[in-house]
């Protein structure tokens, strides 16, 4: 899932910089004890010298930690430069180590026990693709070729395939990957389109069977048919995967985000049940907020799942707002102002914890706490004013936020607002709803709403015309029919 870098940066502790170093120096050790078991497997096999005959050059294995422990400075120095901030969290080098890791076990399983045209070479690529995004795939698929090469060089590995030629194989396929399944939200369509990353692999091995001179019909088929099922293999893979990573990375991949948003998941159907007001009210500001995030470059489908669940606490207590409301009871009349205001605003709060117990993504959870900021609610606030003859302190009837702090949470904002005004319009010509549109922006920008995001003016113009846009579509004019009476018909007749 694409995500747009951050301009803020975190400061640096000791301690950080002490668990950064800690993960990378441990898994160097990790990656030097599966090339050990490499060359000590590929000994008991016979295809190369034993263990100790190996290491009986020193010269040879020093050679290897060198090159490798460089390699993985490489890496660190890259996310140094290119996003400190997602280096400064331990949890996500541990996870593109754990990535490369199981890369290479499983491809020298199928190496070394199938074939080793069936390697899964892309499997880093496509992991990295959903998890991070499409720079860090391009990177990480870099940096796990080397070090393949890198380990298939120094354990000697004897294989049919140039070492060389394995190095671009993998290089190539995980490029064709990146490029193939990005924006692929389909488990089924990834599957059939991983047969597109197999075309370098097979290519590759017709010229290496036929450059060694390989005359067996049967080896150049079987080799042939492992280098088709290498791509499906990294794709299969993968999808088996992925859901490990997310639930023990707590990441969000577009896979998620669309099981999500299914009318059939357990939240979405309690609100269709519980709160059918709030559900219509969430499904219109998910279509504003999937089309102002497309405008502006952001993650659409995190948007539109945003949207979704932003009013999820409304759950707790849906009868106590007006869009679930019937027949013109409204429970807040036998309330007084204070207490309606702590129901409303604690819709907030409560969303955050559903989200959270239920282990939907914190950033779902986020936007469910940010949406409101830290808005008055005007209604009982100037309710409480009739009802005493002193002030009122307007803190008192405000959310507690925090602000939004992402452009997704400045666009779920924006377009709740809007809806809640838009529904109580009657007279929904473009030009009114341009006027209520900019209104309910300006009174947030005026507020202060969006100090603490990066979005910009232009980003919140483009907004407001989607907005606008938006609105003018679902409440264009309708033809007016003209009344025809049925009297007098002969129902026979024709």
């Amino acid at each position: 899932m694409e995500k747009q870098k951050s301009m803020k940066i975190e400061k640096w502790t000791t301690k950080d910089v002490v668990k950064c170093v800690a993960v990378y120096v441990g898994n160097l050790i990790i990656l030097a004890a599966l090339f050990l078991m490499t060359v000590y497997l590929n000994g008991i096999g016979g295809f190369t010298e034993s263990i100790e005959d190996y290491f009986a050059d020193a010269t040879t294995s020093i050679h290897f930690f060198v090159l490798l422990a460089i390699t993985i400075a490489v890496m660190a120095v890259y996310f140094l430069l290119e996003d400190r901030d997602f280096l400064k969290n331990p949890v996500n080098s541990e996870m593109l180590f754990l990535i490369i890791e199981i890369s290479f076990l499983t491809g020298y399983i199928c190496g070394r026990y199938l074939s080793i045209y069936l390697r899964p070479l892309a499997l880093t690529a496509l992991l990295t693709l959903f998890l991070t995004n499409r720079k860090s795939a391009i990177f990480m698929n870099s940096l796990y070729c080397i070090l393949l090469f890198i380990m298939d060089v120094f354990a000697s590995t004897e294989t049919s395939l140039n070492q060389y030629s394995a190095l671009i194989i993998g290089f190539s396929s995980g490029l064709v990957a990146i490029f193939v399944m990005d924006k692929v939200y389909s488990r089924m369509k990834l599957l059939l389109r991983s047969l597109i990353i197999s075309v370098p692999m097979v290519f590759s091995v017709t010229m290496s069977l036929f450059q060694s001179g390989v005359q067996s019909g049967g080896n150049i088929a079987a080799s042939l048919v492992s280098g088709v099922f290498s791509g499906p293999m990294a794709g299969a893979l993968f999808i088996l995967l992925l859901p490990f990573f997310e639930s023990a990375f707590r990441k969000v991949s577009c896979f998620k985000l669309a099981e999500l948003t299914d009318h059939r998941s357990k939240l979405i159907r309690r609100m269709i049940k519980e709160a059918p007001g709030t559900f219509n009210h969430a499904i219109v500001v998910s279509n504003i907020a999937e089309a102002c995030a497309t405008a502006i470059g952001e993650d659409a489908l995190l948007a539109r799942t945003c949207a979704y669940y932003h009013d999820i606490g409304k759950l707790r207590r849906p009868e106590f707002f007006g869009e679930n409301q019937v027949d013109g009871q409204n429970l807040h009349d036998d309330l007084t102002p204070e207490l309606s205001t702590n129901i409303i605003k604690a819709h907030v709060t409560d969303g955050y914890n559903l989200v959270m117990k239920h282990g939907l993504p914190k950033e779902i959870a986020d936007v469910c706490l940010e949406h409101h900021g830290t808005m008055p609610i005007w209604y009982f606030y100037a309710k409480a004013k009739k009802f005493t003859d002193g002030e009122v302190n307007i803190n008192e009837y405000c959310y507690e936020g925090p602000k939004p702090q992402t452009k997704i949470a400045a666009i779920i904002m924006i377009a709740d607002g809007c809806e809640a005004a838009a529904r109580t319009l009657k007279d929904r010509s473009r030009e009114n709803v341009q006027k209520v549109v900019r209104k309910i922006v300006s009174e947030r920008m005026g507020l202060g709403q969006f100090d603490e995001c990066e979005i910009t003016i232009k980003e919140i113009n483009i907004i407001i015309h989607t907005v606008v846009n938006n609105f003018t579509g679902i409440y264009h004019s309708r033809v007016e029919y003209p009344k025809v009476s049925l009297e007098g018909l002969d129902k026979d007749e024709g």
